[in-house]
């Protein structure tokens, strides 16, 4: 069994294109959305990028049915000019987004179940 964390992952991402701005204090970046999953999301660096790894940003990923999907995240790596966040903190509304989101992107009912009862696990 590989160490490699792609081979640990348990949620799958999914590469979306949408408007995204990441929040920490007084700080707002607009950021390029790499990919999500039910558990975080991978965006380029910004530049300057002034961040605080010590403390949680807030990320907002407007969607085009004019929806956003809003999540409380840390900060948990930083390699190859990309960050990668894990979700503190989403709202029941924000989740029913992501979740018809990915569903819509996995294509497969079952995959989702199984991504939601890896979530609950947690």
């Amino acid at each position: 069994m590989s160490d490699h964390p792609a081979d640990r992952r348990r949620f799958k991402r999914i590469a979306f294109d949408a408007n995204t701005e990441l929040r920490q204090g007084e700080f707002t970046w607009p950021v390029k959305l790499i990919d999500l999953s039910l558990k975080g999301l991978l965006i380029e660096r910004p530049e300057p990028w002034l961040g605080d790894r010590e403390q949680d940003f807030s990320v907002c990923i407007h969607l085009a049915d004019e929806s956003d999907i809003n999540m409380d995240v840390h900060l948990t790596h930083q390699d190859y000019g990309q960050l990668g966040f894990v979700c503190r903190h989403i709202s029941l509304e924000s989740i029913e987004c992501l979740r018809r989101l990915i569903e819509l992107n996995l294509g497969d009912p079952k995959e989702l179940e199984r991504e939601l009862g890896a979530l609950i696990e947690i």
